[in-house]
C-alpha cells in the first residue's frame, strides 16, 4: 500500500529514550516519597505523559504535583538524555524511506513535551527530515490515547488519516492512531507483539530495516 503520509512516534520508536526518561522518573518519585521499581515505573508511565498519572502520584508521595516539580524532572532527564541518547538502531534510515515514500509528508506526534521531542530528533540527526513537523500532546486539549496529536499532525501535512501510515511501540500510542483512523502498525525490538493483543493493527515489526524495506 502506497501511503500519503507517516507519523512516527518518538520515544521508544526514533529514540531509545525509554530507559533514561524512566529511569530519572523512578528516582525522582523515590526521592519523593513513593518506593516505585524501575519495572513498575516502566510499566504504569511508557507512553503516557507523567501529568496523565497526576492523582497517582499525589497520592503515593503525598505531595502535589507541581510545576517546580515538573521542572526539576524536567531537567534532570534532560541532562542524562544529552550524555546517553541514541537512536533506534536503523531508525534514520527507516525515516529516509519514509521522507522519499511520501515525497515529504512525514511528521513526528508524540506524547511527549515539544522540547524534548525537538532535541531528541536533533541528537538523532533526523531534523532536516521532520523540520517544524514536530508536534506533542501537551500542546493540545487531550494526549495519548486520544488521537488529537495524530490528527493535528495529518490535519498539519494535508492527508487524510485513513491515509496515513502511524508507527507506535506502545499500546497507548497505537489507540491514538487507531482512534485518528490511521493504519498503525506496531514496532517491537523486543521481539514480541504482546503489547498490541487485541487490537486491530495491520503489521507488527521488530526491526527498522523492516520498514525501510516494506516503505522502499
Amino acid at each position: 500500500m502506497v501511503f500519503d503520509a507517516v507519523l512516527f512516534d518518538c520515544d521508544g520508536v526514533l529514540v531509545d529514550s525509554e530507559p533514561i526518561t524512566n529511569g530519572v522518573l523512578r528516582d525522582v518519585l523515590n526521592e519523593s516519597g513513593w518506593a516505585i521499581s524501575q519495572s513498575e515505573c516502566m510499566q504504569i508511565f511508557i507512553g503516557k505523559a507523567v501529568r496523565d498519572e497526576r492523582a497517582r502520584i499525589e497520592a503515593e508521595t503525598g505531595q502535589p504535583l507541581t510545576e517546580a516539580w515538573m521542572r526539576a524532572f524536567y531537567a534532570r532527564r534532560d541532562q542524562r538524555l544529552r550524555a546517553e541518547l541514541r537512536a533506534m538502531d536503523g531508525a534514520l534510515q527507516a525515516v529516509i524511506a519514509a521522507h522519499r515514500h511520501t515525497a515529504g509528508r512525514i511528521a513526528c506526534a508524540s506524547g511527549a513535551d515539544r522540547p524534548k521531542v525537538v532535541m531528541q530528533i536533533h541528537m538523532a540527526g533526523m531534523a532536516p527530515y521532520f523540520e517544524d513537523r514536530i508536534f506533542s500532546g501537551h500542546d493540545l486539549p487531550r494526549s495519548k490515547p486520544h488521537p488529537d496529536v495524530y490528527l493535528a499532525a495529518a490535519t498539519h501535512l494535508g492527508a487524510d488519516p485513513a491515509r496515513c501510515l502511524v508507527i507506535e511501540d506502545t499500546a497507548t500510542g497505537a489507540q491514538a492512531g487507531l482512534a485518528a483512523g490511521a493504519t498503525v502498525w506496531g514496532y517491537c525490538p523486543a521481539g514480541h507483539g504482546r503489547a498490541f493483543d487485541g487490537m486491530r493493527l495491520t503489521r507488527v515489526f521488530r526491526h527498522m530495516d523492516e520498514l525501510a524495506a516494506a516503505l522502499g
